[in-house]
């Protein structure tokens, strides 16, 4: 018997009249192919979308959805949808909060969580429009590459064509009328809750049951906590790869789920991670005029302090070991024939321009990416990046939430991190893999690089201990200490600095401390290779013997060959650095002064000499005097030898202390 019939059959089943059924087809809201002139209906696909097609209230309670037991699906969003379902049958809260690293399927399991759990409209609040972009795909049921439901099969492809709709809110594209007619709402929060509030004022108090927040560790801000407080019977669920925020401030909600970062890397869903510190036998440094002498014993003491990690980052001789150890591990990861990249973080854009150098100088493509670009600028980079022609970015503040590209395989820290959710957060830039469900393949592995004098070792640890569940230590980061801003900036008397206090001369380098994210020990770890030699036929006890003496977690290596230096690149990278810390000191001496950049006292009033505003006299003036002290005539530095344009680079903090010197005393004339 055939489930075939004609319009007029398909509206009697339905109890619909034919002009409706006719209007429903042409707008595709329901199955229907169209054959010749007329249409023609499959009555069990009417059935399912009857079923689907259910009021506001009961749709994602009524819907046949496929999770438990999906094999599409992973295990952490099967298990993180159940976790949240049962808190919320159960009534134990309002909000709750789920832990999953980058890369476990944060936005599958988003589109998986209403089903069951909300009793009308869901808003989606993701936390920037890269984010919201990539959500809007996933959610779309008229997306057929990207859609969720229908590539994981969720849902019935003839329930999809009752949705779930989304509506985006953006700009001009989006209003009140779309959000009706939706299922699910999506936003970030500077649209609900920003200075226009254009959006949260049209919502009644009821407009949704289900709030998703993604990236939930922003949510204890104040803009977050307007929506929340807008729909007081609303449940909410919390998204985020850390159970806590950067200020200390604790996200509110149950932790109903967590999903480890040892276990995504043991099932193949982020990167491998293992850690290479450059670890000096000896350093030599000079701190407010002090010269020191330390060995590696005591430099293990030392970087716990601020002014001797700080000391480090900076430091242009240890940044190139960073350099060499992190190139060493990309030409490593290259031999699988795929073009890993690497990212580093550097402590100021000032200091972006030095480490961005020290890779241009070995023959490596490398560009920065911070905030003070032009939105033109990044996109520039970011297309670079993605299509290959970039060996390194370095950035500052930038690249968080949400930034995907898996060839970014090593992360290079020139800075250290205070506290652990934005090192976590920078780390994860290099979690996601190449190759999915593979967690033994070549490619799946990532590399963070960085100098034990930065103490971003104990991050490391820190992570473990967070992965473990220690309650002592997730009570010590919730309930943690304030960090305290330095006391000049507590003063409101901090100037800008035209010298480091810590100049780092040179050190001695013979070996690297390298230590791997999982212990050989791990009982997750030791569990899984029993599983996988038993499928095989393998003895699993002898594999395990062997992994257990395979070697230590944290160990001494041999340092990285240097990279050779092109003689012509390291001159061009020299002039381009000397142009550009010409610049910012004239900015430096500007600030020193209290001038402005656009002001025209200098060219005016104190040196006639000079022409233009502050920032152009300041620089003329800073050529001008350096030419002098580096005893070459104004004007030839495009000329000269690498090695004066580097003492150039040397003594302009001392060039530009006189310069200021002589702006004062001018004033006081």
């Amino acid at each position: 018997m055939t489930n075939w019939v004609d319009i007029d059959e398909a509206a009697r089943h339905l109890g619909l009249g034919v002009r409706n059924l006719y209007s429903l087809a042409q707008q595709g809201r329901i199955p229907a192919s169209r054959v010749g002139k007329g249409w023609r209906f499959d009555k069990i696909q009417l059935d399912a979308w009857v079923r689907a097609n259910q009021p506001l209230e009961q749709f994602f309670l009524s819907q046949e959805v496929d999770i438990d037991g999906n094999l599409l699906l992973r295990d952490a969003q099967r298990e993180a949808y159940a976790a949240a379902h049962d808190f919320f049958q159960a009534e134990r809260g309002r909000e709750a909060l789920l832990q999953l690293p980058v890369g476990c399927g944060k936005s599958g399991l988003i589109a998986l969580l209403p089903f069951g759990i909300s009793r009308g409209r869901v808003l989606v609040i993701a936390p920037n429009l890269t984010i919201k972009s990539e959500l809007s795909a996933v959610l779309d049921v008229a997306n057929r590459q990207k859609c969720f439901w229908r590539k994981c099969r969720v849902l019935a492809p003839e329930a999809l064509t009752a949705g779930p709709y989304v509506a985006v809110l953006n700009s001009d594209a989006a209003n009140i009328h779309d959000c009706d007619r939706s299922h699910i709402v999506l936003a970030n929060v500077q649209q609900l809750a920003g200075n226009s509030d254009r959006w949260l004022s049209q919502f009644a108090a009821d407009y949704f049951d289900l709030i998703i927040v993604d990236e939930g560790h922003h949510s204890a801000a104040a803009s977050w906590q307007s929506v929340f407080d807008h729909f007081p019977s609303a449940k909410i669920v919390h998204l985020t790869a850390t159970p806590f925020r950067s200020d200390n401030k604790e996200i509110s909600g149950t932790v109903v789920y967590r999903y480890s970062f040892k276990r995504a890397m043991i099932r193949g869903f982020i990167k491998q991670l293992q850690a290479r510190y450059v670890a000096p036998e000896e350093i030599y440094f000079t701190y407010q005029g002090d010269q020191r002498r330390h060995t590696l014993e005591e430099v293990l003491k030392l970087k716990e302090e601020d002014w001797f990690s700080r000391g480090v980052a900076l430091a242009p001789e240890c940044n190139l070991h960073i350099v060499d150890a992190s190139l060493e591990r990309l030409e490593r990861l290259r031999e699988s024939g795929t073009r890993h990249q690497i990212i580093a973080v550097a402590m100021s854009i000032a200091h972006a321009r030095a480490i961005r150098s020290l890779y241009a100088e070995r023959g490596y493509e490398a560009a920065m990416i911070h905030s003070q670009m032009s939105e033109e600028e990044q996109t520039d980079v970011f297309q670079k990046l993605r299509s290959g022609l970039l060996d390194c970015i370095v950035q500052v503040q930038m690249l968080g939430e949400g930034f995907d590209h898996p060839h970014l395989s090593v992360a290079a820290i020139f800075r250290p991190f205070r506290t652990l959710a934005p090192y976590i957060q920078f780390v994860g830039r290099i979690m996601r893999v190449i190759v999915q469900n593979d967690p033994r393949h070549p490619d799946n592995y990532g590399y963070i690089v960085s100098h034990i004098g930065m103490n971003v070792d104990s991050l490391l640890n820190d992570l473990r201990r967070l992965d473990r569940e220690d309650q002592q230590f997730m009570d010590e980061l919730l309930g943690g200490i304030e960090i305290m801003p330095p006391r000049d900036v507590l003063a409101g008397d901090m100037k800008l600095r035209l010298r480091p206090e810590m100049v780092v001369q040179g050190e001695l380098v013979s070996e690297f401390l390298e230590e791997d994210f999982i212990d050989t020990d791990d009982e997750l770890l030791l569990n899984e290779l029993r599983e996988r030699a038993q499928t095989l036929g393998f003895d699993a006890d002898v594999l395990i013997a062997a992994a257990r003496k395979t070697r230590d977690t944290r160990r001494m290596i041999a340092a990285s060959e240097p990279f050779f230096v092109s003689p012509q690149r390291q001159r061009v990278e020299a002039q381009r650095r000397l142009n550009e810390e010409v610049k910012r000191m004239a900015k430096i001496v500007l600030n020193r002064a209290s001038l402005t950049t656009a002001g025209r006292e200098l060219s005016m009033q104190l040196f006639p000499g000079v022409s233009g505003p502050n920032f152009a006299a300041a620089v003329q003036m800073l050529y001008t005097a350096l030419a002098s002290e580096l005893q070459i005539e104004n004007g030839q530095l495009g000329k000269v030898k690498v090695e004066i344009l580097q003492q150039g680079i040397k003594v302009l903090p001392d060039v530009a202390e006189k310069l200021v010197r002589q702006i004062l005393a001018r004033r006081t004339e």
